[in-house]
C-alpha cells in the first residue's frame, strides 16, 4: 500500500493582500500632516487679520497707534455709529444692498432659465450660442471700461442705479450660465418625463420641478454672484461717478481710506470696514454648507 504524503499547508502572507499600489503608511501620515498645517495656516492667515480689524473697530485712535495688537481697553461701539452717520456708511450701504439684490434677482433668474435650454432642449446654433456665454468670462472687464462708460451714458443710465444693475447681470451672466448648465445636466430626466406625461408645460416644468431640484447649484452660484457684485469697485467707480450719496458701498470705503488717513480716526475707517465685511461673513456662514453640496453635486451624474 502506498502512502501519499500530503505537504504542509500553505500561508498566504499578510502584506500579500494589500495593492501594490498603495501608498505606505509613513507616507500617507505626512501627506496628512503636510495638508493639515497647509489648511491651519491658511486658516490663521485668513482669520487673523479679520480679528485684527474687528478689534482695532473697538479700539480708540490712541489704543490704534499705542498698541495696535493688543485688546480694546474698552468695547467702543460708538466707533460703529459715527462711521454709519458721519461717514454716510449707512446710506452706503442701503445702496449697495438695493443694486445687489435687483441684479443678483435678474442674474439668476436669467442665468437660470438660459442654462436650461441650453442643459435640456436641442435647438439649431445651441452650441454657438453657449460657447459665446461661456467666451464672456475669459474677456476682462477692463477692457469694456471706456466703451461700456459710453453705451451706459447713450442710453442715459450713467449715474443711475439701474444701468449699474444691467452692468452687473451682464458682468455674471457668463459664469452662472456655465456653472448651472453643468448643474442642470445631472439632474435626472425621467423626473422631468413624468411631469410632462401628468400634463405639466414647459414653463410650469421648470418652475415647479427642475428649478426646487437645483437649489444646490443656485445657492452656490448666487453667493459667488453675491461676493462679486457686494465688493465691485470699478464698475461702481466708472458708471456713478461724483461724490454724490448714489455711491456704493465700496466707493463710499474708498473715500473713508483717503479722508480718514488725513484726519487719523483710524476707530473710524475700521469700523467701516467692519461693517462692510459682516454682511458677507453672515452669507457664506449661513450658507456654507449648501454651498458645498452644490459644488459636489455639480460633478457627479
Amino acid at each position: 500500500m502506498t502512502t501519499v504524503e500530503t505537504g504542509a499547508p500553505t500561508t498566504v502572507a499578510a502584506d500579500a493582500a494589500i495593492p501594490a499600489d498603495r501608498p505606505p503608511r509613513r507616507e500617507l501620515g505626512v501627506a496628512n500632516v503636510f495638508s493639515h498645517g497647509f489648511l491651519l495656516l491658511w486658516a490663521a492667515m485668513t482669520i487673523l487679520p479679520l480679528a485684527w480689524m474687528l478689534l482695532s473697530s473697538l479700539k480708540s485712535n490712541g489704543e490704534i497707534i499705542a498698541d495696535p495688537w493688543g485688546l480694546p481697553e474698552a468695547l467702543r461701539f460708538d466707533n460703529w455709529g459715527r462711521a454709519w452717520t458721519n461717514a454716510h456708511i449707512g446710506r452706503f450701504f442701503f445702496n449697495s444692498l438695493v443694486v445687489v439684490t435687483g441684479s443678483l434677482t435678474l442674474t439668476m433668474l436669467l442665468g437660470a432659465t438660459a442654462a436650461y435650454v441650453f442643459a435640456r432642449y436641442e435647438f439649431r446654433g445651441r452650441q454657438v450660442v453657449y460657447y459665446l456665454f461661456v467666451g464672456g468670462m475669459m474677456f476682462p472687464v477692463f477692457l469694456a471700461l471706456v466703451p461700456l462708460f459710453f453705451v451706459v451714458r447713450s442710453v442715459g443710465l450713467l449715474g443711475t442705479w439701474p444701468g449699474l444693475i444691467l452692468v452687473y447681470t451682464a458682468y455674471s451672466l457668463p459664469f452662472t450660465v456655465f456653472f448651472l448648465t453643468a448643474f442642470f445636466r445631472t439632474l435626472p430626466t425621467s423626473i422631468a418625463e413624468a411631469a410632462m406625461i401628468d400634463g405639466c408645460g414647459h414653463f410650469r416644468l421648470f418652475f415647479r420641478v427642475m428649478l426646487p431640484m437645483a437649489r444646490p447649484g443656485l445657492i452656490s452660484v448666487g453667493i459667488f454672484n453675491f461676493l462679486s457684485h457686494w465688493n465691485q469697485f470699478l464698475l461702481p467707480q466708472v458708471l456713478i461717478p461724483g461724490d454724490g450719496q448714489d455711491r456704493m458701498l465700496a466707493q463710499g470705503l474708498s473715500s473713508l481710506a483717503v479722508s480718514q488717513g488725513y484726519a487719523g480716526d483710524y476707530a473710524q475707517l475700521f469700523a467701516g470696514l467692519t461693517i462692510a465685511v459682516l454682511p458677507v461673513l453672515v452669507v457664506y456662514v449661513a450658507f456654507q454648507r449648501q454651498v458645498q453640496a452644490g459644488l459636489t453635486a455639480g460633478q457627479l451624474k
